[in-house]
Formats: structure tokens, sequence, C-alpha cells
């Protein structure tokens, strides 16, 4: 096995290849860019735009698969397993839903965005497992880059194969590379005849171990870029060599796979050498609505747990939903749902209209979503106590109704790292926040301008932002502004307010923190949650006010929710305002970093220690004395 080659690079390198691979132009309109600049443009978002009716082709999908799932999938049955049962695979071949997003010429369903989310939506509220399975091959795997960038031969060549169920992977995080793409290791040597020379190793690879296609990210030393390749796992040279095991998803076919001199054909180049980074993050982007419309179906499994349990079970003489510290739980995460589905049906329409950019909106339904379900996914097992934190094996054994709230909670948790942590969303979405600043003004803070550079950037700036600014305080967000909302007016009045303000914060923060703007997390990261929290709801206040047009008899319960979620989310934005500027992160910092090098150690004291068992352990299974644990035993663990 050929040895991975870890690349080290400065921080300037790594930041300089994340930046090449950034899309630079806002070619569509944004709703999320705009309200970061400070402009609330309501008309982005607003009419709402409601789904009409199913189509009957994919209602007949729909439905088939509905009854398919009813009669076929057991997710305990996968949990205590840990495997994909044949019958279910092949189901889902037969249905084709494995060719959802695939157009009909190359033998695909042909399903819209919002079509495809549909079925997400619906995996959401049953198994995370099958959730991952579908949203990995199709989302982020040889489909979509293909559908993307692939040349007309590539596509007649492999989206067949997918579209019959040919399972396909993405392999992208290395061992020692994560969200850093500049440290990788994996190469593609270019050889006379043109063809690539493959050497690496790839980890966590969702559905590795079930794969025939893998999308491949590689570095190429001739021109020092990543590219993207099409590869087949049955090719000399590609080998799964472990397969991973996590504490939930334990079907997860997720694999560790290395690559030593595999030949790759020319034409399995998928778009333009040096173009690999470009086309990970683009197909990353469109892949993210997956996950948040399959949180918008956990969390509605969750409500109807914590309704029927809230009614049935009595504490003190009274259903407990009837106690308030039960009720406001139940309250918050109905008006929260309520808020999920508005951003990321209104995220999931504009992607099939192709009229938005959506980088930002994508990466907040990614982050928002997902933060609120683990949220959500909590108070559900507190609420049902004890019984959440059994298994539905021993629930049942015991004659009670086997609710699995402990393996959703364990099944749900890896999607706030999957597809971009929380924490790499917000990071992203910082950059963009501060993106028209740099543009303006970057050059004041960038030390490698010259000083010609510079005075043409101070006379930009001025320019800007004499203008710009003071329109950041000037503006009418009071009564009567948007009185056509009804109940929900004040809401959309605070949205343009704080969009303002939220605005001349960033500004500030670019005044103050300068060029140490890009180390300063705690201030972008509470920027991020601001505009999320205004996106909700403005989307909320939208979907509610279409749904009263429309005439739909859940009208009235929506407003409601609206309000309520408005409610909450505006005391969450005014904190978060007041924690930009009054706050510790300096000594978070200070303290993190001393931690980091030993200087509290002596917290430690009293126990055995980490570094000291594992010591143990690893000396142990050295020298043979204690057997790796089975298969089975390591789902179990």
């Amino acid at each position: 096995m050929s040895e991975q080659k870890v690349r080290h690079v400065s921080e300037e390198k790594a930041i300089e290849v994340a930046e090449a691979a950034r899309q630079k132009e806002w070619l569509k309109p944004s709703f999320m860019r705009e309200l970061f600049l400070g402009k609330f443009r309501f008309d982005l978002i607003h009419p709402f735009p409601l789904a009409g009716e199913d189509r009957p082709e994919f209602a007949a999908f729909y439905n088939a698969l509905v009854e398919f799932i009813e009669r076929e999938v057991y997710p305990t049955e996968i949990d205590r397993t840990g495997e994909y049962p044949e019958s279910v695979l092949d189901g889902l071949r037969k249905l084709g839903a494995f060719g959802m997003k695939i157009p009909k010429k190359y033998g695909g369903m042909g399903f819209t965005n919002r079509e495809y989310q549909r079925v997400m939506h619906l995996m959401g509220s049953v198994d995370g497992n099958l959730s991952a399975l579908l949203s990995a091959h199709q989302s982020i795997g040889v489909p979509q880059p293909l559908k993307l960038f692939g040349t007309e031969k590539l596509k007649d060549k492999y989206l067949p194969r997918c579209a019959r169920g040919d399972i396909s992977a993405f392999a992208l995080t290395e061992p020692d590379v994560g969200s850093d793409p500049a440290r990788m290791g994996t190469t593609a040597e270019k050889t006379p005849e043109g063809d690539y020379i493959l050497n690496g190793t790839k980890l966590w690879c969702t559905n590795g171990t079930l794969a025939k296609l893998l999308v491949v990210m590689a570095q190429q030393p001739d021109i020092d870029k990543i590219s993207a390749f099409v590869v087949e796992t049955d090719w000399e040279g590609v080998e799964v060599t472990d397969r991973c095991h996590f504490m939930g998803l334990r079907a997860l076919a997720n694999a560790v796979i290395t690559f030593e001199n595999v030949r790759v054909p020319a034409e399995n180049l998928i778009g333009e050498e040096g173009r690999g980074l470009k086309i990970a993050l683009t197909t990353l982007n469109d892949g993210r609505l997956s996950i948040p419309n399959g949180s918008v179906g956990t969390v509605k499994a969750c409500i109807e747990i914590c309704r029927r349990w809230a009614k049935s079970r009595v504490q003190w003489g009274k259903q407990i939903g009837r106690h308030e510290a039960i009720a406001h739980k139940i309250a918050d995460m109905t008006a929260t749902t309520f808020a999920m589905q508005s951003i990321v049906d209104l995220a999931t329409e504009m992607a099939d209209a192709g009229d938005r950019d959506l980088r930002l909106e994508a990466a907040a339904c990614k982050e928002w979503n997902t933060e609120q379900t683990w949220r959500i996914i909590d108070e559900t097992m507190q609420v049902r106590g004890g019984r959440g934190y059994e298994t539905e094996t021993s629930l049942a054994n015991r004659g009670e109704e086997p609710i699995g709230v402990e393996r959703m909670m364990r099944d749900y948790r890896i999607n706030k790292i999957f597809e971009g942590s929380s924490e790499i969303m917000h990071l992203l979405m910082a950059r963009e926040a501060v993106d028209k600043h740099l543009q303006v003004a970057g050059a004041l803070i960038d030390p490698k301008q010259s000083t010609r550079a510079k005075l043409a950037a101070l006379v930009r700036s001025a320019i800007f932002y004499l203008g710009w600014y003071p329109t950041r305080w000037l503006g009418w967000s009071f009564w009567p502004k948007f009185s056509s909302f009804g109940r929900n007016a004040k809401h959309l009045r605070f949205v343009d307010r704080k969009a303002r303000k939220l605005a001349r914060e960033i500004f500030h923060g670019m005044i103050v923190h300068r060029a140490r703007m890009q180390n300063k997390q705690g201030f972008l990261f509470r920027v991020v949650d601001i505009a999320n929290e205004l996106f909700a709801i403005a989307a909320s206040v939208s979907r509610a006010a279409a749904l009263e047009a429309a005439g739909s008899p859940d009208a009235k319960n929506a407003a409601e929710l609206s309000d309520m979620f408005g409610r909450l989310s505006q005391r969450t934005v005014n904190r978060l305002l007041r924690d930009l500027w009054h706050n510790d992160d300096a000594m978070q910092y200070k303290i993190g970093v001393k931690v980091m090098e030993g200087e509290h150690r002596w917290i430690e004291s009293g126990v055995i220690g980490v570094e000291k068992l594992l010591a143990r352990d690893l000396k142990r299974l050295a020298t043979g004395a204690a057997a790796a644990p089975s298969a089975e035993t390591a789902r179990v663990v």
C-alpha cells in the first residue's frame, strides 16, 4: 500500500486555496446577501412559492414508496443488524429511487428538486440510514457533479448505471485532511498518454462499501491544483480497507478507501483540470438541501411523539402536556418546525426556479435546521423521560410502545457534521457576509497591497460608505408598514430594523478588527446566527400569508405559529446583537489556548486519564492479548 503524503501548508496558503474555489460573482439576487448589507428585500421571498399539485408520475412513485416503506422497512431491524437488507436495496432499485434526480434521457426519474426533497422529507421521518444512503448517492455522489460538470460522453457512460441502482459515493475527506483541502495528500499524476495515476487514501466515504462508482478529489502535482474524477471501485488498485462504525446510523456503508497506482482514463476527468474543489463545493452546495428537508421530517415525528405522550401521560392529577414546562417545550418545537419548513421549502422552490443565488440560503437551511432539530430531539427525549432513553427492543419486551427516541438521537447527531459541519457553515456564510466590504475596502487591510492600491481603495471606500452607511440608519420600520400582514406585521418591521442594524455592526466590526476579522469567529458566528433567525422569521410570515391567500384551512393556525416563532426569535436576535460587543470572547480564547498547551492539566487530576488507558489498550492489542471486536460487537459499541 502506498504511503499517504500529507501536504504541509501555511495558513495563508490554505486561505488562498479556499478563496480560489469560491464562487466570486453574484449573477443572481440573494435574499440573505442583501440582508447582510442591511437591505430587507422581502420581494425576493414573497409571495411564498407554495407547491402546487403533484405531477401524476411523481404521485405514483411517492405513493408506491410509502407503501413499500410501510411493508418492507423496519428501522429497528436495520439498527440492530447494522446492515441494509438486500430486499430493501432491491426494492428501492425497482422503484427507481436511485435515479430520482437523474434526467429521463439517462434512465432516471427526472424529478424536480421539490419532488426529490419531498422524498427526503419523508425519509427523515422513517430512518436516517436510508436517508443517508439515498442522499449521498444522488446529492453528492456521481449523479450530481456529472449533471453539473460532466461531458455528454461521461453522462452517457455512468448516469444510466446510477439510475439502475449502481450506488455511488463521494471521496473528499482524508485521514489528515478535513475541511482544509490545501493539505490534500491524494494525488493524480498525469501520464504521457493523458491518463492519470491515482494514489492516496480517503476517509468516511458514505456508501463506500456498497459503491460501484466514486467521485474522487485529488491533487494534481503538475498544476498544484485539485481535480475531480469518476473512479470505478472494481478497478485494479482500488481497495476498501476498512468499514467505519458509528454511534448511530449503524447500517451506514461508510468506508476508508485506498488508491494504489489506479489508472484513471482521461475521459473520466469531471470538468476541467484544477476545478475539482470548485466542483466539490458546488456539488455540496446543491446537495445541502437534502439534510434540512430530512430534518423537517424528523422534527415532525418528534412533535407526534410528544403530542401523544403529553396527552396520555398523567402526573400530579393532570396530563403532562397541561403542565406549563411541557406545554412550553411543545409550543416551541411546533413553532420552530413551522419556521424550519418555511425556509427549506422556500429554498427548494427557488432552486427549481433557478432565478436566485442560493449559496447562502442553502447553507442557512443546513446549519439552522440541523441545530434546531438536534435541540428538538433533545427536548423530545426530555418529554419522554426514561422511555426516551430506553431502546425500542427493551420497551417492546416490557409491553410498551417501541418508540425509538434514543435511536433517533443517535442517528441524527451526525447531521450537524455531514456535508459541512455547523462551524464550516458559519465560516462559509461569514465570508460572504463581509464580501462586499472586502471588495470595496479589502486592500486597506491587506498587508500585501501597495501604497498606491491602498490609496485607491481609500477613495473607493469613501465614495461607497458616504452613500451606504447613512442609509443603514435611515428608514421607516414602524406602523403602518407591512400592516397588511396583520398580527405578523410587527415581525416584518423587526426584521427590517434589525437587518440595518446587523449591517452596521458588520461594518463596525470591520473597522475595529480589520485584518484580524477573519479570526474573530465569535463575532462572525453571531452575525450569521442573527441573519439565520431573520431569514426564518421572514420566511415564516411569508408562508403564513401565502396559506391565507390560498384559502388554506390551516391558515389561521399557520399565522399563530408564525407569530409564536417570531416572538421567540426576536428575543434570540436581541440577545445575539447585544453579545456582539458585550462578551468574554478574548478571555475564553486565552483560556482555551492555555488548556490546549497544558497549562490547566491540573484540572484533570483525580482520574486515571484517557492517555494512560489508551496506551494500555493499544499495548494489549499489539501483543495479541485481546482480539479486535467482532463486526457485530463494534456496531453495538
